[in-house]
């Protein structure tokens, strides 16, 4: 069975005729299927279109929440309400097209767990275009984890892929790179990229500036989730060391202006002494923040395995 996840946020006229789009191409692929629209705090008719198409089709449900919590929480929510062993995420704005289902059903076929899409020809203005494919390539980069576009809504994932990889703020354009972590297949495909036909565009600047924050703590998580003190502690030590190093060195002097003190200055005149007081106060906090870390880590992570058991044989 296959689930479409479809975050909405005042998207009332695109509605309609994403849910024929899809109903067209899924019914040619011969596969059960069905639709999980989210209503992500919606202002205008977008929950009621959602009503009526589920009054219509018995494949179409619809989750509502309260207030506007982001896109993380309304594909966590959707995620968790989908039955099916592959879940597609689409956008609601129509610019995601559903003919290119079967591309990505025969690229899981071949043995992959998520698979991405790649707008490759983008129908958007170049102050979006540009600092996209900056940030695409910051995260192939940081990650190990290449993808031409990490920004695109429109993929597939395998369903268990859910049970291992919690959602959060605005990590779900990082989850081909937190499967990824856990050892499953990431693939790709090319899909053709739409105009808007209705409404404007959510995402704004602040989008950049968010996006930088979450490939921080996204890296971190996948590089030190389970062994904080290795990077805290690694950046304690270096700074704890250049501090002795400074005091060291003031040691000597203090020592040297016995015997001349015209060679150089008193030491609470020197700037190095707060330099190197600073360093080893950071030094400091650096591993003592990095062994409550690891002590948090191993309190939660007592009952939860850190691995994946693919199959046994007996």
């Amino acid at each position: 069975m296959i689930s479409f996840v479809i975050p909405v946020y005042n998207e009332e006229e695109s509605l309609a005729i994403l849910h024929g789009e899809i109903v067209r191409h899924a019914e040619a692929t011969g596969q059960s299927f069905e639709i999980v629209f989210v209503d992500d705090g919606c202002t205008d008719r977008s929950w009621s279109t959602i009503r009526d198409l589920a009054s219509l089709d018995v494949r179409v449900r619809g989750l509502r929440f309260r207030r506007n919590f982001g896109k993380a929480a309304a594909l966590s929510a959707g995620f968790a309400a989908a039955k099916g062993e592959i879940v597609f995420t689409l956008d609601a704005d129509l610019q995601d097209d559903p003919a290119e289902i079967p591309k990505f059903l025969s690229v899981m076929a071949e043995g992959k767990d998520v698979v991405s899409g790649w707008k490759k020809i983008r129908h958007d203005p170049w102050h979006k275009t540009m600092p996209s494919l900056v940030f695409n390539n910051l995260v192939s980069w940081l990650t190990g984890v290449h993808l031409h576009d990490h920004n695109c809504g429109f993929k597939s994932y395998r369903s268990e892929i859910f049970k291992e990889v919690r959602l959060y703020g605005e990590l779900h354009r990082f989850i081909p790179v937190l499967a990824a972590a856990r050892g499953f297949r990431i693939g790709e495909v090319v899909v053709e990229h739409r105009a808007r036909r209705f409404g404007y565009s959510k995402y704004g600047v602040r989008r950049i500036v968010k996006g930088f924050l979450d490939l921080l703590t996204v890296k971190f998580l996948t590089g030190f989730g389970q062994r904080p003190q290795h990077l805290l502690g690694s950046i304690g030590l270096v700074s704890f060391l250049l501090g002795n190093l400074g005091m060291a060195w003031l040691a000597g002097t203090w020592i040297w202006r016995l015997w001349d003190p015209e060679r150089f200055p008193p030491i609470h005149e020197r700037a190095l002494t707060i330099y190197s007081m600073a360093a080893l106060l950071l030094g400091a906090q650096f591993m003592s923040i990095g062994f409550l870390a690891e002590m948090i880590t191993a309190f939660m992570g007592r009952d939860i395995e850190s691995y994946s058991i693919v199959e046994k044989t007996e």
